[in-house]
């Protein structure tokens, strides 16, 4: 076995033996800990803003994309609001050891379904620091053990999080190795990591389409998957035009990097001659270029020309894609060709039509008249998330505490035989 290997092997066999000490926890426990790492973080804020301000310098000579750098960086306020998700998780009931199912049968069984820790968690990300925060305390909560992979842009930051994480277990005496930090920068390191099947339960890639694809080529571990956030904003015929305005310049422009954000916007030809220039000039306005077809463009020439690409691109910049429809069932249509099944909403005041979009739409968020960027676990009430899954196995959209759980079944009997 060559370095390398022997390395990973050594953290995976580690972060499997300190699940023993997670399965045993009780919630008081895992609460002081989060509580204790958040302290941590709120004392050196100043440590987090220097390590931070190297990545972001790295990150700016090495010429990342100007979406990954806004998602890199950090400042006091943001500081402020990942401790206080830590909170929120906090808050929340403990959800394992809940029974989901009971039943008393004929054959003298009494079996109760229970909720469990999955075990190992792998989490791979790029530059988004706040997900060391986010998945260290709801794998705590949660009773699970994480090994963390941060991308090398994010290394600095993401490191000294997770250390307050594990000062925090060491302090109430929990196995530290409940979190792993990864500090091998080599890619090869990665892939020996995806091929730990014995150790590790599930892999969570948090980043973009290429990284997902990438764990997905290498591994056989089961993976919560996010392909991408090619995320639909339909204006039905029956829309408030002052809702529809208001709705899609947030969905679109309130955060342009993240996955929540609208990439494409539909509307019914009924009313697109004129809503169509009202939209234009709110998002001219912000810098927001739009490109759509021929008979878009005819109704407002600042709108650019629109390949069949244009369509499936997840932008994460101030591009949105623009498509005329007949109605709701082309709409609908349109979202099942080209969308990645993360999020679509609806803008109407038709509850009929409404109705049949959230029904009949199989993304694994559908919103009626609310703006995308709501795709957000904290925003739902999880406290935080550990990403958006877009397959259809176990968990679907935001993955929180109960996303995190799995269940075992208790059959208690009394000389029960068959």
């Amino acid at each position: 076995m060559n370095q390398l290997k022997a390395e990973v092997f050594d953290i995976c066999k580690k972060a499997k033996e300190a699940t023993k000490s997670m399965y045993s926890l009780d919630e008081a426990t895992k609460n002081n800990v989060l509580l204790e790492a958040k302290n941590l973080i709120i004392l050196h804020k100043k440590k987090i803003l220097e390590a931070n301000f190297l990545d972001v310098e790295n990150a700016k000579k090495n010429q990342l994309e100007a979406s990954k750098i806004d998602r890199l960086i950090l400042n006091e306020d943001k500081i402020l609001a990942i401790a206080k998700s830590i909170d929120d998780i906090v808050k929340l009931p403990d959800p394992i050891g809940k029974i989901t199912f009971e039943t008393n049968r004929p054959n003298g069984l009494n079996i109760k379904r229970i909720s469990t820790p999955i075990g190992v968690l792998l989490t791979i990300y790029e530059s988004r620091p706040n997900v060391t925060v986010d998945v260290a305390s709801l794998s705590i909560k949660s009773g699970n053990v994480v090994i963390l992979r941060s991308g090398s842009e994010a290394i600095n930051s993401s490191k000294i999080l997770a250390s307050f994480f594990q000062e925090a277990l060491k302090k109430f005496n929990v196995d530290q190795n409940a979190v792993v930090f990864c500090q091998n920068p080599n890619r090869d390191f990665v892939n020996a990591l995806l091929k730990m099947d014995k150790f590790i339960d599930v892999v969570i890639p948090r980043g973009g389409k290429s990284l997902i694809m990438a764990v997905s080529k290498h591994s056989k571990i089961p993976i919560f998957k996010h392909l991408d956030g090619n995320c639909h904003t339909y204006i039905n015929e029956k829309a408030d035009f002052e809702k529809a305005r208001k709705i899609l310049l947030n969905a679109k422009m309130r955060r342009i990097g993240i996955c929540g954000a609208t990439e494409s916007l539909l509307i019914d030809k009924k009313i697109a001659q004129k809503i169509i220039p009202i939209l234009i000039d709110d998002l001219d306005k912000v810098g927001c270029e739009v490109r759509g077809m021929k008979d878009a463009i005819r109704i407002d020439n600042r709108i650019k020309n629109a390949s069949t690409q244009d369509f499936y691109t997840e932008y994460l910049d101030k591009i949105l894609s623009l498509k005329i429809v007949k109605n709701i069932d082309e709409a609908i249509s349109h979202i099942a060709k080209f969308g990645s099944s993360h999020t679509e909403s609806i803008i109407t005041e038709d509850k009929i039509m409404a109705q049949k979009f959230l029904h009949e739409v199989n993304s694994a968020i559908v919103m009626h008249n609310a703006s995308t960027q709501f795709a957000d676990g904290g925003e739902f009430g999880f406290g935080a998330e550990v990403g958006i899954a877009t397959g259809k196995i176990h968990a679907r959209g935001p993955v929180g505490l109960e996303q995190l759980t799995i269940y075992k079944y208790q059959i208690v009997a009394d000389c029960a035989i068959r």
